[in-house]
């Protein structure tokens, strides 16, 4: 009987630094799958929960730390989920901060491959593979759908209601209840779930 692979989830921006990192941790055994921004690894997280991540701090758009915080927010739903950061920082400072917000370990670059691989083991020793809680979406209609992929967008609602010549509170609306469907706390839950249910196309 083939032992099932761990899957490591590689949050990165940049994409040789991810591809490296990647063929380094499959040479190792691991299953590995890279996302190249924060919201595409959130994304990727609520398909399939990884059994640990791995992520870049200084990413654009949104940043480790943010990642972390959002992960926070559905830990309740996703159960806890081992968190390594990868970075080249090495203040004092943003390690005490990582640490605040949950993260496993931190290693610094460029990486010692060998003491990653160590630190990956040990925070896996006591985990078990989890299986996707992403359920099933009830189907949003052709407003939501049209707007919950502009909030995707990074749209605010006076700004689809100027495009859409609606007002702000119909916009509201139609989020509300695109949120309500898709059971999220969050209008961006509500869009990663969409996206990883392939409702919206961000």
């Amino acid at each position: 009987m083939t032992e099932t692979r761990r899957h490591i989830l590689c949050i990165e921006d940049d994409r040789e630094a991810a591809a490296l990192i990647a063929e380094e941790l499959a040479d190792h055994g691991f299953a590995v799958e890279t996302a190249h921004s924060g919201q595409e690894g959130l994304m990727a997280i609520m398909k399939v929960t990884p059994d640990l991540v791995l992520c870049d701090i200084s990413m654009q758009a949104m940043t480790g730390f943010e990642v972390l915080e959002r992960l926070n927010e559905f830990s309740p739903k996703l159960g806890k989920i081992p968190f390594v950061f990868l970075t080249a920082l090495s203040d004092r400072d943003d390690q005490l901060k990582g640490r605040l917000l949950g993260a496993d370990d931190y290693v610094t670059k460029p990486i010692d491959f060998e003491r990653l691989v160590l630190i990956i083991n040990a925070r896996l020793g006591n985990g078990t593979a989890r299986a996707s809680l992403l359920p099933k979406f009830t189907s949003l209609n052709d407003r939501e759908t049209e707007v919950l992929t502009m909030v995707a967008h990074g749209m605010t609602s006076a700004e689809i209601a100027r495009q859409l010549h609606l007002s702000k509170r119909t916009v509201d609306f139609h989020v509300d209840n695109a949120r309500i469907k898709l059971r999220a706390e969050t209008r961006t839950e509500a869009v990663l779930k969409a996206a990883a249910g392939g409702l919206i196309k961000p």
